[in-house]
Order: C-alpha cells, then structure tokens, then sequence
C-alpha cells in the first residue's frame, strides 16, 4: 500500500485532503502528528499568485495569496494545490511555487508536489471554468497538465472527481489524457459536482480508475473510519486513500488507519484528551491568524470535536457567541469536569 511521489515515500498511502477554511497550517500540522504521512495546502490561485508578482505594492496583504501557499519543515512532505484554467498562469505559478521565488514566499521548504484541483465544485470557480468545471472539457485538462510538467521538475499530481454529473461519468477517461499529459498521481473523489458532498460516494469510479492508468490511484470520498479506509483499500485497489471530512475533529482517525493497517490496537483519546487538543487546536490557531481571525475560524473546528460528546448541543451555542478564547477553554474545562464526574473510572 505505499506510493511513491517523486522521491518521496509513504508507507501507508495515508493523506489529509486539501479542504478550504478547514486544512490550514494549524490543522495540517495535528494531523501530521496524528498519522497522515502527506499533506496538500488549501487552494492556491494561480492567477492571483501570477498577478501578485507584477503589483507595484513593496508589502503584500497577510490575507493575499502566497500565504496560503506556505510550507513550514514540520509539514512536509506536502504539495501545494493549485487551481486555474489557463495554462500559461498554471504553468508560470507552478514554477513559481517549485522555485520559492515568488513576492511574498512564506515557505522555509519547496513543495515535493504540485497538485492540481480540478475537483472543487464550489460555484464560485466552476463559474470560471475551473475545478471540476474542467471534468467537461478534458482537452483543456491535459493541456493544463502537460503546460505545468513541462516547466516544473516536481511531480505534477491532479485531484479529479467521479464526473460533472451521473449522465457524465469520466474519471477513467479523464484519468487516461492526465497520465499521458504528464500526472504523476490521480486522486479521485468518487462524487460528481453535482452531488456536492452529499452521502454516497461510488467507490467503483476509483476502481476503474485504477484498472485504466498505470500510475498511482488515490481514493477519498466517504472515509469516516479506519474501517472505511480498509473497505476502500480492499475494494478498489487503490495504491493510497486521502481522507477529508473525516479528519475534522477526528484527527486519530490517521493513528487508528495506521493501527489497522499494522494489525494493531487502538484506544480511541479519552474526552479528556479530545478536548485538550481542542484547546490546543484554539491557542495555535490564534497565535498563527491573531485572536480575531483565529478565535472566529477556529470556532467550526472546535465544534466538530464535541461531536457524539454529551452537552455538546449547549456548548457548541456557548462557543459560537465567545468573544475571548478564555471563554471557549472555559467551555471545555466544564465538559472535562463533568465529563469526569460522569465516569470517574
């Protein structure tokens, strides 16, 4: 089950799924530590990179694009997502990001990876034509991806999806023009755009994906548990699986595929522990973006991790209306206490 993404190795195939607002530097780096052996940035614009290199500006904006494209060594291997529609600005950035010689470069490492999305389903790019816009126009596609392995050394890797809809199926086929345009690595999200995130990944997309290329297949939709990655595994053949949604307060969940994989036991954190990793998750979130930004965007993740937790319908309504990150550990020192007093053993 290990893959091979240029020179680097991954023992379990196990990665963490780029996700807006959700896979940042604090985020990437538990999960790290929890297990995922590789990590992908949030999407990166290749346009607005591109043109932020010819403003006029001596100072970006903290909240530009090159921090989002950001690689501290704690994190690597990761590979920087980037999305477009243009060859000529996916290429130019590609570079631009293998080399950390953009205006703005926060990164104390390169990427081992250039990975493209052209899997987002959010309005917002497939009105530009992007993400999985480009799963209707696989011409454009490959010209994407031999324009960026043509001027980068970097493995070039693609995220695709199932299809746009169910009357359009065409990962394999899609998977078979990437390949022979240069991609090192599909990853298939096995939903089409139309069915967004909804429950229900087709697994056997992933499965004839992998019997129609040669190179590397990654699987991700619908893994929630290492059981769920076991299934997948087994089922599709698939050489790695990507997890997204299930990391989200769940970061064990890398540990407890690891643990299954390995024949090994595992002991699901105590609420305890839950808890005190999301007050850590809070704290490093506001030393990274500062307490405005930090306490505000940490507040989803925070409720994530009281998922299945008793008491966690009135903590959640307590957290989303604290103003300090003081009240939110307040928060969740309560539930550790009667969480405690519930079952002192």
């Amino acid at each position: 089950m290990s893959i091979n993404i240029g020179t680097i190795t991954l023992t379990h195939g196990l990665m963490l799924a780029p996700m807006a607002g959700v896979t940042d530097r604090t985020f990437r780096r538990l999960c790290k530590r929890y297990g995922a052996e590789y990590l992908v940035s949030e999407m990166v614009s290749a346009k607005a990179l591109c043109y932020e290199q010819r403003g006029k500006r001596k100072s970006l904006s903290p909240s530009g694009t090159a921090p989002l494209a950001a690689i501290t060594r704690e994190e690597t291997p990761m590979a920087i997502q980037l999305f477009g529609s243009e060859p000529k600005f996916m290429a130019e950035a590609a570079k631009l990001l293998e080399e950390s010689s953009y205006r703005g470069c926060q990164s104390e490492i390169p990427p081992v990876a250039i990975d493209i999305n052209m899997g987002c389903p959010v309005r917002k790019i497939t009105g530009n034509g992007e993400g999985s816009a480009l799963m209707r126009n696989p011409q454009l596609a490959g010209e994407i991806v031999h324009a960026v392995s043509r001027v980068v050394t970097l493995p070039v890797t693609v995220k695709i999806r199932a299809g746009w809809d169910a009357s359009s199926i065409n990962a394999p086929e899609m998977a078979k023009i990437l390949e022979e345009a240069g991609a090192s690595l599909i990853c298939v999200h096995a939903r089409t755009r139309e069915q967004l995130y909804a429950p229900g990944a087709d697994w056997q997309v992933i499965t004839d994906t992998k019997r129609a290329v040669s190179i590397p297949v990654v699987g991700n939709g619908d893994v929630n548990s290492a059981e769920d990655a076991i299934r997948l595994f087994a089922q599709t053949n698939c050489d790695g699986v990507m997890v997204g949604r299930g990391a989200m307060g769940n970061p064990w969940i890398f540990s407890e595929i690891i643990a299954r994989l390995e024949g090994k036991t595992f002991a699901y954190p105590s609420v305890a522990e839950r808890l005190r990793v999301a007050s850590e998750h809070l704290e490093q979130m506001i030393l990274h973006k500062g307490e405005r930004v930090g306490l505000a965007e940490a507040k989803k993740h925070i409720a994530w991790y009281l998922t299945g937790l008793h008491g966690a319908a009135s903590a959640r309504a307590r957290i989303m209306t604290a103003e300090k990150q003081e009240d939110v550990v307040r928060v969740l020192d309560q539930m550790v206490i009667e969480s405690e007093e519930k079952h002192p053993f």
